[in-house]
């Protein structure tokens, strides 16, 4: 393992959180800051660590972060895919290789999502793996973040954990997992992903009969429905529209959910931000 230059690391992490303002994370500016750039406990929060982890690192006093720490703290920091290799090299790891660069959500994409916190929405993936969620998407949807390896795939965790797709009434199950399907076929297809689609795909044949089913259809081109209806356990089910912008160069996916003004379902989004507020706490 390459050394880590703890020096140059706290510099680094501190002249980026410095470096960022709290408008360009989705924060209220305030008018009582006296820091330069976000605070401590803000950039943290960010990152998915305790204050006291991102304390230790700027005092040049930390553990040596592992690598999926390196991605948090890269996508909390809004680094360019330039800096989030300097980041892994300054830690003492490998910088990624560029064609791990997927799993690094392109700067203009954060700055989108950073100013959708009031609404569900989420950065995945062509393979449908889930980058970003802001906190209404964890709310309506689950917390994606604690998945690893193939279970970071939806179509996978579709086929190998049911219940993850009580998302959905019953009765629409059928017709996404149909369309989840498709679109795995379409990066099974494309060279870009074929690699890392074809790991899904082989797993999936040797452990679930419905998913080999399913991909013997050969169906192509199948979409969502633009509006979806989801279920939740606390406050019913909800209808919303669907919109999705894809980076071009990156390949990967926004997608926001909105509801229709005046329906019920804003203010089932409202009492689901009460309610994931209250599971941060």
């Amino acid at each position: 393992m390459a050394f880590m230059d703890r020096s140059q690391l706290a510099d680094f992490l501190r002249s980026r959180r410095e470096a960022l303002q709290p408008e360009d994370v989705g924060l209220q500016q305030g008018t009582r800051r006296r820091t330069r750039g976000l605070r401590r406990e803000e950039i943290a929060q960010l990152c998915d660590m305790s204050t006291d982890y991102w304390s230790r690192l700027e005092q040049q006093r930390g553990p040596q972060p592992s690598k999926q720490m390196l991605g948090a703290i890269a996508r909390g920091l809004r680094l360019t895919v330039d800096e989030r290799a300097h980041l892994f090299r300054l830690a003492g790891h490998p910088s990624p290789e560029p064609g791990s660069a997927w799993q690094h959500v392109a700067p203009g994409m954060q700055r989108i999502l950073d100013r959708l916190s009031d609404t569900p929405a989420m950065v995945l993936t062509d393979l449908g793996e889930t980058l970003m969620q802001t906190p209404l998407a964890r709310a309506l949807l689950g917390d994606h973040s604690g998945y690893t390896g193939l279970d970071r795939v939806n179509v996978y965790r579709w086929y190998t954990s049911p219940a993850t797709r009580d998302v959905y009434p019953l009765e629409d199950q059928a017709e996404h997992g149909a369309v989840f399907t498709a679109e795995l076929r379409s990066a099974y297809s494309t060279p870009a992903t074929r690699q890392r689609a074809t790991e899904v795909v082989e797993a999936l044949l040797a452990t679930s009969p419905e998913f080999a089913d399913v991909w013997d259809r050969h169906d192509v081109r199948m979409k969502h429905p633009r509006c979806k209806r989801f279920s939740h356990p606390e406050v019913g089910e909800l209808e919303l529209d669907c919109q999705t912008l894809i980076d071009t160069e990156s390949r990967q996916a926004l997608l926001v959910f909105t509801a229709t003004p005046g329906s019920a379902t804003v203010e089932k989004l409202e009492l689901l931000a009460v309610i994931g507020a209250r599971r941060v706490v």
